[in-house]
Order: structure tokens, then sequence, then C-alpha cells
């Protein structure tokens, strides 16, 4: 399989120019280490040979005077310590580009390190793969929804590869495998070894069957309105231990909060944030659907749909040019809308539903939210299963998931 070019490498060789030392952030797996060593960096090496770790953590100074630069130090989470060595070498001779780090953990896992690197690191965090990185398109659905759409009317686009990218995720390894049992065995693998593995380094985990049955039930909860003390209670853990094993699911992208659209003249929005997984293979996994069959007539296929829009739009939003403040929008009066992308000229609003048609009805929310903010309010969509890009009335348009290709 040819290596997939990342859209946010543009981005990345920018940070080189201007920064001297660069952080890729991202799960494990999500394709960090195969992203680095195509930056044209010879010298590479990474925290998980245990030889360089012992090195590192022995003498971080020697460690780090040594190495040959520009350097690739992998999975830097190991050894978080060694970033205060880092800072004190780059400020005795400022080099743009000489450090390439990756880590698995999201640097506000350790939040005093990070702030002392303040001015001297540029951060990127890579997730698995989006739709267009997988087809090798050009564009950014971010930036294509805060313009107009008016262009894109009456135009086809084929939906049917939807329901197999949903099933598989995006993690680069999956789409080498082409055996559902093989793909089954990874990702096992994948949510015992790896999850398990940083857990493990960034929180004192006691008692692994616990995290492992809390992981299981959050991810089930995806698309849903995130209630902790229903959640604790069904995980039988207690506040400070539920909410210090979340922060490390947070910090290791598998799951995020997202938080509800807020307006000082909307006086009753509700205030509780949604959660989302990441990925919707790892999901799919864990609610064991494995087939188009199986998906169509899960329980869960509504919630499954809104997290793969979710991860789409988060995904196009690391490297948009019009980067947008991500939200939901529910009322206490259960007006509700999927997503809401919040831009210096405007608000979009987003719709997701699974139907191969819509009505003027599915936008009744949309309509609500524009007469309550009419100065801000720029325009609706409804994401749908349908094949043609439809102008619904002025403002609001029905797109097809096949768009997002």
């Amino acid at each position: 399989m040819k290596y997939l070019k990342r859209a946010i490498r543009e981005d990345i060789e920018n940070y080189l120019k201007y920064f001297p030392v660069l952080l890729i952030s991202g799960a494990r797996q999500v394709g960090k280490s195969t992203l680095a060593l195509h930056l044209g960096i010879d010298n590479y090496i990474t925290l998980d040979d245990i030889n360089m770790y012992q090195m590192a953590k022995n003498d971080p100074k020697g460690f780090i005077e040594h190495l040959e630069k520009p350097v690739i130090i992998d999975e830097v989470q190991r050894l978080p310590q060694l970033m205060i060595t880092i800072k004190e070498y780059v400020d005795k001779d400022r080099i743009n580009g000489e450090f390439i780090l990756t880590g698995s953990a999201s640097l506000s896992g350790f939040k005093d390190i990070s702030d002392s690197l303040a001015g001297r690191i540029g951060i990127v965090e890579l997730y698995p793969l989006s739709l267009k990185e997988k087809y090798g398109k050009e564009g950014n659905i971010i930036d294509i929804f805060a313009e107009d759409l008016d262009s894109f009317l009456l135009q086809k686009y084929d939906n049917s590869s939807i329901v197999q990218n949903i099933i598989e995720g995006g993690y680069p390894e999956i789409l080498k495998i082409d055996n559902t049992k093989a793909k089954y065995l990874w990702f096992s693998s994948y949510i015992r070894t790896y999850i398990e593995s940083d857990a493990k380094e960034l929180a004192n985990i006691r008692n692994m069957d616990k995290f492992m049955n809390m992981y299981r039930l959050c991810m089930l909860r995806s698309g849903n309105i995130f209630n902790q003390n229903e959640l604790q209670k069904e995980c039988g853990l207690d506040n400070k231990t539920f909410s210090s094993y979340f922060s490390v699911l947070e910090h290791t992208y598998q799951l995020q909060k997202l938080q509800p659209f807020f307006k000082n003249e909307l006086k009753r929005l509700v205030k509780s944030p949604k959660i989302f997984a990441i990925d919707t293979g790892v999901l799919c996994h864990l609610l064991r659907i494995a087939s188009k069959e199986e998906y169509e007539t899960s329980h869960y296929k509504g919630d499954i749909l809104e997290t793969f829009v979710y991860a789409e739009l988060l995904k196009a939003n690391t490297y948009a040019n019009n980067r947008t403040a991500l939200s939901y929008y529910r009322t206490s009066d259960k007006k509700e809308i999927d997503f809401i992308l919040e831009f210096s000229n405007g608000i979009v609003a987003i719709e997701v539903k699974a139907s191969k048609s819509v009505s003027k009805s599915d936008f009744k929310h949309m309509y609500h939210l524009a007469k309550e903010i009419p100065d801000t309010f720029s325009k609706g969509i409804v994401l749908y299963n349908g094949e043609s890009f439809l102008k619904i009335d002025k403002d609001m348009y029905a797109v097809p998931f096949g768009f997002l290709i």
C-alpha cells in the first residue's frame, strides 16, 4: 500500500520554519511516525527502544546534546521530563526545526511541561485518516462549508462507500487488511495493547479491568450528552477516579467532549457537553458491527453516523484555513442541531440524517436558530444519504454524505 499524503503536512513544514521544536501528537497507530519519517530527516530514535529510554532517563542533558540534529524523537510521552532538557538546549542556541517529537498523548496531559515550552514549540494533532486523505482528494470541508455553496447545486455524489468507511474507521493499518476476522483481531489488539499501555503510563490505574469497562461504556455513549453521575454509577467508580480515568481517554485521543453552543441572548440552552469517539472503526468493533447489514439494523446507527460526521469535521478543522469553533445546539425544550460551526463571518448549522430524502421540516430547528440570531446565522446544512446537492430554501442546503469525500 502506497503512503497516503496527510493533509496537515503543509502546516508541519511551516512550523519547522518558525519553531525549534515540533510535536506531532495523536493516538497510537494513527501514523505519526510515518508522517515524521517522510519529512526528509535521517536521524530517528524511539523511546520505545529500552536502550534509548534508559540513556535519556539517566543522562537527559548528555543524551540531547549528543544527538545528531535535526532529529525525530518518537513516543516522547514515555519520558515527558525530557521536554525540560530540550527547552534548556534550544534556549542556548535557537535553531528552528531541530527537534521533531511524536507523542501518543496530548501535551495537555502534562500541562506544566507544555507551558515551559511556550513560544518554542509548534503542536499539530494528527487524527485517523479523513475521507479526503483516504481517497487522495484535495480540499477541506470546513473551508468549503464556510463559503458560498451554490456552485455545487444539482451535482451528484456517490454514497455507496460511506458505510464501509464508517465500519473501517481511519487507522492506516486497517486499510491494509481485507479480511473481516483479521480486522477484528487488529481492533481487539489495538484496544487491549495500545490503550492499556498508554493508560498505564499516564495514570496510576490500579484496576485495569474497571478502566477498560469504563472505556467501553463511555465509547458506547458516543453522540450523547455526557452524564458523569450516571456513568460513574454504572462503572462503579467514585468521582475522583472516574474523572482521572476519563482524562486519560481524552489525552490518548480516544474520546472527546463537544461543548454546547452558547450565546448570551439565548437563555434556554443546555449546558452539558456531548461525548464522541474519535474513530468509528473502534466504536463499531465495540458494538460488534462488522458488516453493512449489522450497521443498518443497529440500534446505535444514528449515533454512529453522527460520530462519523463529527470525526470528519474534527480532522478537517486541524488544517482548515478558516478554523472554526465546533459545538452542538440544544435547548431545554429539545430543539437540537447536531453541529454548529462558528466562523468570523457567521454560523453554519449542520444536521445529520440517515434518510435518502430531505424535506423542509428537517431544517425546522435551523429556522428557529436563524430567527433567534438573524445577524450571525449564515446557512443550514442537512447531510443525508441521497445523491443530489440541493438548495431547499434560501441559505438551506441538502448535502450528500458523498460530498465529504
